[in-house]
């Protein structure tokens, strides 16, 4: 009975093992796929990382001197450069209000007959620009999350190797164990008595 039970179970541990070493050969698959799309969709946009004068603000600076002058090729990068870039001059240029706040203010100005055409000008390149800038932004911060996905599915993939290699040692160890089991103990005969 024990024989069998330890090979249920070794076998178990077995088929685990081979499924864990598919989903990590699928994990890498995913990680790749996914990191070779990001730095590829990234790399067409021929975006550079600021450098010079540009790192001058100590709102970017920090953020960005490391990868100065070079492509902007990767989701780390992407999310630095929405965040601590785009999003700074957004700031800057609309003293800290949003799209949606600009294009209110747009909207409200713009249906007023006796509004300063100039105001309404002024307004309507900022709402248009933060919208670029915003549009911008989503679509980095979209490769960034995707990176992160990728680094996500290596990690994974990791875990289930590792899984697998111990499930296989287990259940080689189970079979093993299983095929002691199932061998006859033989009796040995008690110290003092005579066998007839």
């Amino acid at each position: 009975m024990r024989s069998t039970l330890d090979k249920l179970i070794s076998w178990t541990g077995l088929v685990l093992a081979a499924v864990l070493v598919v989903a990590g050969g699928l994990l890498v698959w995913a990680n790749s796929f996914i990191s070779a799309n990001v730095s590829e969709q990234l790399r067409d946009q021929q975006i550079t990382m600021p450098a010079g004068e540009a790192l001058d603000n100590p709102d970017i600076k920090p953020y960005l001197e490391q990868y100065a002058g070079t492509p902007l090729d990767s989701g780390e990068k992407a999310k630095a450069y929405a965040d601590h870039y785009i999003l700074v001059h957004m700031n800057e240029q609309s003293q800290g209000r949003t799209y949606s706040q600009v294009s209110g203010e747009f909207m409200k100005l713009n249906s007023d007959p006796n509004a300063d055409k100039a105001k309404v000008a002024e307004l309507g390149a900022l709402r248009q620009s933060l919208f670029m800038g915003s549009t911008l932004r989503g679509m980095l911060l979209n490769a960034y999350a995707f990176g992160l996905m990728a680094t996500v599915a290596l990690w994974a993939a990791i875990a289930a190797f590792v899984g697998a290699a111990v499930l296989l040692g287990l259940g080689v160890l189970g079979l093993r164990h299983a095929r002691i089991a199932g061998q006859p103990v033989p009796i040995e005969a008690s110290p003092g008595r005579v066998g007839v």
